[in-house]
C-alpha cells in the first residue's frame, strides 16, 4: 500500500501530530499534487480552532500549497493539464459554478466556497487532491517556497491594491508588517504608490525602508497614525492587513477626500468608524477577498517581474506543530513554510 504523511490535528487547538494515509487517486476534474511546500496562514487558525461551521476533525491544514501535479483525474488532461505541472493552490479551492456570484463570474465570493483544509484536506502533507479550477501555474522563475505564500498572502494584498482607487503617485499605506503587510509594502511600491508603513515600534522601522517603503509610522507614537497620515497629505488608500480592530479604526482618520479603507486582516471585533466620519468625506471602507486562481498567477507573474518574494522561514512537516506555533505567537518574519523534501 502506497501512503503519504499528513500534519493534522485530531481536536480543537489540539497539538499536530504526523500520521500516514493511504494514497488517494482523483475524482473526475481533479488532480493529486504532490506537495512540496504550504505556507502557514492566521487563517489556518479558524480550521484548528473550530472557529468556523462545518469543522470536522481531524483537520488538515494549509491553504498556500505549492507542488506539481502527479496523477490526473478523469477529464482534466482536456483542460490542459500534465503530469509534472508546477501547480499552487490557495485560499480560492475550487467554487461551485452554479451560485449567483459564480453565475455572475465572481468566484472568490462563490457561496459555495471551497478552501483548502476546511472543504477537503489541506496542504499540511505530502499529497493534496484538488479541483483544476483551483489551480494556479507556477511560473520558473519562482520556487516553491515562494509560490506557495503567494496564493494567499500575496494574491491578498496585490489584489486589494490593484483593485483599489489608488493610482500611481498616490499615497497608499500598508498597516501591519507581517505576514501579508511585507508583501503588501512590497506590492504598493512596485505598483508606484508613495508608500507608508504602519506598524507597532520603532524598531519596524528598518524592515519597513529595506522593503522599499518611502515613509515609516509608528502607531505607538504620538501623534498617531491618522494625523501623521494626514501630515502627509492624506492616504488615498489604507490597505489594512493587520487583524485588529482598533489599529484598522485608527487609520481611517489619516484618509484623504474619497480616500478607502480596504480592510484583509480579519478580526470579529467591530470597527469604530461612525458614518460622519465617512459621509463628510465620501470614504469608502470595503473588505477584500483573497482571488481566483487566476488571480494567483498574475500575482506570482508580477511577482516573479519585480523580484518580489517572500520573506520565509522553512521547516520540515515533522516539525509542523513548532512552526503553527511559531505563527500564532507572531515570532515568524515573516511567513512559516513548512517544506516536504
Amino acid at each position: 500500500m502506497n501512503t503519504y504523511r499528513v500534519a493534522q490535528v485530531t481536536a480543537a487547538d489540539g497539538p499536530f501530530e504526523i500520521t500516514e494515509r493511504e494514497v488517494p487517486q482523483p475524482g473526475p476534474g481533479h488532480v493529486r499534487v504532490a506537495v512540496e511546500a504550504c505556507g502557514i496562514c492566521h487563517s489556518d487558525s479558524f480550521f484548528v480552532g473550530a472557529a468556523l461551521p462545518g469543522i470536522e476533525f481531524p483537520v488538515v491544514p494549509g491553504h498556500e500549497i505549492a507542488g506539481r501535479i502527479e496523477e490526473l483525474g478523469e477529464g482534466t488532461q482536456d483542460r490542459g493539464w500534465q503530469v509534472g505541472n508546477r501547480v499552487a493552490v490557495g485560499w480560492f479551492g475550487g467554487s461551485c459554478g452554479h451560485c449567483t456570484p459564480c453565475r455572475q463570474g465572481d468566484f472568490i465570493v462563490c457561496q459555495n466556497l471551497k478552501v483548502p483544509g476546511w472543504s477537503y484536506d489541506g496542504g499540511f502533507a505530502e499529497q493534496v487532491i484538488a479541483p483544476v479550477d483551483a489551480l494556479a501555474r507556477i511560473p520558473d522563475a519562482l520556487a516553491a517556497s515562494d509560490a506557495g505564500p503567494m496564493a494567499c498572502a500575496g494574491v491578498t494584498t496585490y489584489n486589494g491594491l490593484r483593485r483599489s482607487s489608488a493610482r500611481p503617485g498616490d499615497l497608499v499605506a500598508v498597516l501591519g508588517i507581517g505576514g501579508l503587510g511585507h508583501l503588501g509594502v512590497q506590492y504598493a511600491v512596485a505598483m508606484g504608490f508613495e508608500t507608508v508603513a504602519i506598524a507597532r515600534g520603532a524598531d519596524k522601522a528598518d524592515v519597513a525602508k529595506q522593503l522599499g517603503a518611502h515613509h515609516y509610522v509608528d502607531s505607538k507614537a504620538s501623534p498617531g497614525v491618522g494625523e501623521a497620515l494626514r501630515s502627509l497629505g492624506g492616504a488615498k488608500v489604507v490597505l489594512a492587513t493587520a487583524g485588529n480592530s482598533e489599529a484598522i479604526t485608527a487609520t481611517a482618520d489619516g484618509l484623504s477626500h474619497r480616500g478607502e479603507l480596504v480592510v484583509i486582516g480579519a478580526d470579529p471585533q467591530p470597527l469604530g468608524i461612525s458614518p460622519v466620519q465617512l459621509l463628510m468625506s465620501g470614504q469608502v471602507v470595503r473588505g477584500h477577498p483573497s482571488g481566483t486562481a487566476q488571480d494567483v498567477e498574475d500575482t506570482m507573474a508580477f511577482s516573479a517581474l519585480e523580484g518580489i518574494r517572500p520573506m520565509v522561514e522553512m521547516l520540515p512537516l515533522d516539525r509542523a506543530d513548532e512552526a503553527y506555533q511559531k505563527m500564532a505567537s507572531g515570532s515568524a518574519r515573516f511567513r512559516m513554510v513548512l517544506t516536504t523534501a
